[in-house]
């Protein structure tokens, strides 16, 4: 069984005066009483800022703390309960959807658990229900079956108004949920695996004609945690949080081939609110995490932002991509977002932000920080012109807002293309702060520093030179030299 503990809840001592006049010469009085004083105050303002799900940097955006854990669940049952056999080869959809149907029932009492034991338990697409945990043991594998005629069919999400990669309807996730709560996913290490080799090589050769599904989708849900899994070979994106509120996920490893295993994004957050991600380690064929919001005309249209999101302590990797991607599709809005401690290794890029003209949105509040990048061709990229579409009924003319983005403890090695901002006329970023970066170049080329219609600043000494788009500020906040032109373009693909 897993245990999850909800934390205590908040109390206020109120002292009376005379008594704190009392009291406080007598605690005094002894240099080791005020040393364990000093060191439990230490201690506790650790404690609460580990225990912050946003960090000291959100504070004042935060509106409120992450809803506790979801408690241990007073009925468990077995797979092998429901008649499955987990031979790698018997279909055991029915008897997944049984013990599902079994916890639905038991929701006033709070629930169950399903425990799937070691073993490779094979099954076409299952839906989960409110109240309910997923336990996989160690050496339990979920396989999803690769014929795509057991994935049933759902219509397209609404904030996109398309498939993604085809229009109509899409195929389903192996492992689905809507409009759920206090859902947990857990284990000692089992492990998901959408055995997407078959999916990949039909996308490729252009035998799909529905969009592939995700491994792991939970929409319209709220209190969920991701904790202790493996998540492998997804057809398509791996877990994807829809319009979802309180999600944790932590400890999870997440893989796929880094080459020819298209789209196998690793978390996408897409329109959620109060989300943390830590402890990870993903190494992907796409985007380690790209965060979402709706796409073009149905994202402005949906409307529901992904706020308020802390992504750390994270080892990442994406020879296609970028190990931390913000949009294409943000038109929804994405802010008051925290990445720190992070390191993105034998990476494409390391951390991006992507946008385009049609999908209007914002990307604001954004804060990087404590950041390694090892062996990367470009760490940090800016990019507005993503042109993707999903038809021809965008306005050309909703144009993406971006400011208030800050970098700070920037360094690694190996690095090609240390900062690539590529604002425009139409779409300048603003507001972009630089402090504490120190990264080791491959190329010795001058231009590496790279920027196009940006304005902002950069703090103290920053290795390498900044562009000239940006203003120069010594440590105390003192102006240095203001920028002569922040339209300067300044841009080479060439490396």
């Amino acid at each position: 069984m897993v245990e999850t503990v909800a934390p205590p809840p908040s109390s206020r001592f109120n002292y009376k005066r005379l008594e704190l006049k009392r009291c406080l010469p007598a605690f005094l009085s002894s240099h080791k009483t005020l040393f364990g004083l000093l060191w439990i105050a230490a201690f506790a303002s650790v404690f609460l800022w580990k225990r912050n799900p946003i960090g000291a940097g959100f504070a004042v955006f935060w509106r409120g703390p992450l809803r506790p854990m979801p408690q241990l669940r007073p009925v468990a049952f077995n797979l092998t309960d429901f008649g499955a056999v987990g031979d790698g080869v018997t279909v055991n959809t029915e008897a997944f959807e049984r013990a599902v149907s079994a916890i639905s029932k038991l929701s006033k009492r709070g629930g169950g658990q399903l425990n799937v034991p070691p073993g490779r338990w094979l099954t076409a697409p299952f839906n989960l229900t409110s109240h309910m945990t997923l336990f996989l043991a160690e050496g339990a594998v979920i396989l999803g079956i690769q014929d795509e005629k057991y994935w049933p069919l759902m219509p397209a999400l609404p904030s996109y108004g398309y498939g993604r990669e085809h229009p109509g309807p899409r195929y389903g996730s192996l492992i689905h949920g809507q409009n759920l709560r206090d859902v947990v996913i857990t284990g000692h290490n089992g492990t998901i695996d959408g055995q997407g080799q078959t999916w990949w090589k039909k996308y490729r050769q252009k035998l799909l004609n529905h969009t592939r599904g995700p491994l792991v989708q939970i929409m319209w849900s709220r209190d969920i945690v991701f904790t202790n899994i493996t998540l492998r070979d997804s057809p398509f994106w791996t877990l994807h949080p829809y319009d979802c509120k309180n999600v944790t996920i932590r400890n999870v490893t997440i893989l796929a081939p880094i080459f020819e295993a298209p789209n196998t994004d690793g978390i996408d957050p897409d329109s959620c609110e109060d989300m943390v991600i830590e402890d990870c380690y993903i190494s992907v064929g796409d985007d380690a995490i790209a965060i979402k919001s709706g796409w073009d005309q149905y994202g402005i249209a949906y409307g529901r932002p992904s706020t308020n999101i802390l992504i750390r302590n994270l080892v990442v990797r994406s020879m296609v991509s970028a190990g931390i991607s913000i949009g294409s599709e943000m038109s929804g809005g994405v802010s008051n977002v925290t990445v720190e401690n992070l390191l993105v290794w034998n990476s494409r890029r390391a951390v991006r932000i992507k946008t385009a003209p049609g999908r209007g949105g914002y990307v604001r509040h954004i804060t990087y920080r404590n950041l390694t990048f090892d062996n990367v061709r470009v760490g940090i990229v800016i990019k507005t012109d993503y042109n993707e579409h999903p038809d021809e009924g965008y306005d050309p003319n909703a144009l993406p807002i971006l400011g208030d983005i800050s970098f700070t403890g920037i360094h690694g090695q190996g690095v090609r293309v240390p900062v690539r901002i590529h604002g425009s006329q139409e779409i300048p970023v603003r507001n972009v702060t630089f402090r504490d970066m120190s990264v080791g170049l491959t190329y010795k080329k001058k231009h590496i520093f790279q920027c196009a219609y940006v304005q902002g600043r950069v703090i103290g000494t920053v290795f390498p030179a900044p562009c000239e788009n940006l203003d120069r500020y010594d440590e105390q906040g003192k102006l240095v030299k203001r920028s002569v032109s922040q339209n300067v373009t300044d841009i080479d693909y060439d490396f």
